[in-house]
């Protein structure tokens, strides 16, 4: 919670700085002599400074709750406790007696093995103890199975730090939680600070050096490339059905009642079905091999691809087609300099939107028994808890992703150039 509360803070501020800086160095060209500017499509443009703020701000917010080595020290969030801690804890026979005894445990990074110091035993009954835990780590600790006066003889911990416990119950000490189980063994849990365990988030180095590994080294027999390389096949291929199949199927959707009707049930029925839930009937009609992926990744883009064509169908503006009519158009005509110039629009947004999709099944796609891929690389390293892994391959399939619509984006400026102009 506190990384997003301080990328919000972040996002309002640099808005109003970067605005409050534009306004004073604005240039005056026709777009900014312009009245009416909401709600037209032609005066909104990506500010540059906003996404590049935006990437830094990510990197440095990873950095910063992973302790990267990238960033200095000051902008480090609080990391977990490591070094020697100590408490003291009181216990009691039952007929009253009552002695007090430290212990001193050794907080080690998760990486390392450390034994526990060698203290000295004190002159009570209850004697010292000591423990080594790790990092983001927690411990039972048996104090008392050196006392002279044992749990067995009935002796019990009655406070730690002069403050009362029993079981169930805690006390928050400079170092840490110690928490006493039902049966009265004390737990420590050392402050765990802000800092994410590598386990969960590694540090941004920790992502380049294995991303540099496998790209000399590959990845379960196959390289880097050739994992990427398959995935995108995959994707581009059930893409392409998908859409040869589902234009037609909307055109023929928009301009005729009885597709329509016939179609929009089945349509409207799968739409919402994720392609996850395919995966089990895809396997029994398709089989493990790469025909199953495929048809996976086809039906998911099948569906947007034949909503996006029938929507830009239903929306050209019918005075257009009058007009066409009104000189003399033939349907065949119609259909070539009205119907489809102002449906490409929708299409290429549709198209944007099924590829995004395709490229969040491919994980999903590469389940089945998949033997290369950039989602069968990234399931076989979550089980062994690879985090680095995981996330180089989400970064790489995210960047591939938004190279894919950056390159459509390019097309529908160089195909639509007419997009946004009436």
């Amino acid at each position: 919670m506190i990384p997003f509360l301080i990328y919000a803070a972040i996002f309002v501020v640099s808005f109003y700085v970067v605005r409050f800086i534009a306004q004073r160095t604005a240039i005056r060209d026709y777009t900014s002599l312009k009245t009416v500017t909401f709600g037209d499509e032609s005066t909104v443009r990506s500010n540059r400074t906003a996404s590049i703020i935006s990437i830094v701000t990510i990197f440095v917010l990873w950095g910063a709750f992973t302790g990267s080595k990238l960033l200095p020290a000051f902008l480090h969030a609080p990391g977990p406790f490591v070094g020697e801690a100590t408490f003291t804890y009181t216990a009691a026979t039952e007929d009253g007696r009552q002695d007090d005894a430290t212990v001193t445990v050794i907080v080690h990074p998760v990486d390392q093995e450390v034994s526990a110091p060698e203290v000295a035993p004190g002159e009570g009954w209850a004697k010292n103890d000591s423990a080594t835990i790790g990092a983001w780590r927690s411990g039972l600790i048996r104090v008392d199975k050196n006392d002279e006066i044992g749990r067995k003889e009935g002796a019990t911990v009655v406070a730690v730090n002069g403050q009362a416990i029993s079981p169930g119950g805690e006390v928050i000490t400079e170092f840490g939680r110690v928490g006493m189980s039902p049966k009265g063994t004390l737990n420590f849990a050392p402050n765990k600070g802000w800092q994410m365990e590598p386990i969960w988030l590694p540090a941004p180095e920790a992502v380049v050096k294995r991303l540099g590994e496998i790209a000399s080294e590959g990845f379960r027999g196959s390289t880097l490339w050739e994992h990427l390389g398959y995935s995108l096949f995959r994707v581009v291929v059930g893409f392409f059905f998908g859409a040869l199949v589902g234009i037609p199927l909307g055109y023929a959707m928009g301009l005729s009642d009885w597709f329509r009707g016939w179609f929009d049930p089945i349509v409207e029925f799968m739409r919402p079905v994720p392609p996850l839930a395919l995966i089990p009937l895809v396997i029994i009609w398709a089989g493990i091999g790469e025909l199953g992926k495929i048809i996976l990744l086809f039906l998911a883009a099948l569906w947007i691809m034949a909503i996006a064509a029938r929507s830009g169908v239903s929306g050209v503006n019918i005075s257009k087609v009058h007009a066409a009519y009104s000189l003399g158009a033939s349907k065949v005509q119609i259909m070539r300099h009205v119907i489809i110039p102002n449906s490409l629009p929708d299409i290429f947004t549709g198209a944007r939107v099924a590829m995004g999709v395709c490229w969040g099944t491919v994980v999903a796609a590469e389940l089945v028994a998949a033997e290369k891929g950039a989602g069968m690389m990234i399931m076989v390293a979550s089980k062994f808890q690879n985090t680095d892994i995981v996330i180089m391959g989400i970064i790489l399939i995210g960047i591939i992703g938004f190279g894919i619509d950056m390159l459509m984006r390019w097309a529908e400026r160089v195909l639509v150039p007419w997009k946004g102009k009436g």
